[in-house]
């Protein structure tokens, strides 16, 4: 009974330290279209002999469609329906222009700024801001963008229009703005 105890331990610990070993990704470089050995290098003076060929098929790409106008990240808010925090389908391309500029650019930060209108509570509205923020985080995330380029804030009612009385002066309230560190 001690034995076999012995072998189950064992066996748990041989296959804990293998999962926990962390596997080096190759590296590619873009003039060849093989896969970069670093694990060794050919250190001999005889020429290496000739990579297998592999044929990678391209498709050319349209550049211009992935260059951004300043006006299109001019644009930086993001309106919400009354009591809601999910994304309309007409600003998902505009949270799609900021992901690419932000998965380009690794080192800018951005603030997503949630606001309400001024109808509910103080901390329901907060709550609210912030769930509005977390929604066009998430998205961001999805499109590529890294968690520690971006920070979420919620104002509530803060910033809102004060004494609104028709859905028109309620809408600019329901909001996030995209605000880039440094402005």
């Amino acid at each position: 009974m001690n034995n076999n105890l012995w072998k189950i331990a064992s066996l748990a610990l041989l296959l804990s330290a293998c999962s926990s070993t962390p596997m080096k990704p190759a590296q590619v470089d873009p003039s060849v279209t093989r896969p970069i050995n670093t694990q060794q290098e050919n250190t001999s003076a005889e020429a290496p002999a000739a990579p297998n060929k592999i044929t990678i098929k391209t498709v050319d790409v349209d550049s211009s469609k992935d260059q951004m106008s300043a006006s299109e990240l001019a644009k930086r808010q993001i309106f919400f329906d009354y009591d809601s925090d999910a994304i309309r389908d007409e600003y998902k391309g505009l949270i799609e222009n900021h992901a690419k500029y932000l998965a380009a650019h690794p080192q800018t930060k951005v603030v997503l700024q949630g606001n309400t209108d001024e109808r509910g509570t103080h901390e329901y509205n907060l709550a609210l801001g912030q769930r509005r923020a977390a929604a066009v985080k998430n998205a961001l995330n999805i499109q590529g963008v890294n968690d520690q380029q971006i920070e979420t804030v919620s104002y509530g009612e803060e910033r809102s229009k004060q004494n609104c009385g028709d859905e028109d002066c309620f809408q600019h309230d329901r909001r996030v703005d995209v605000v880039y560190s440094g402005q």
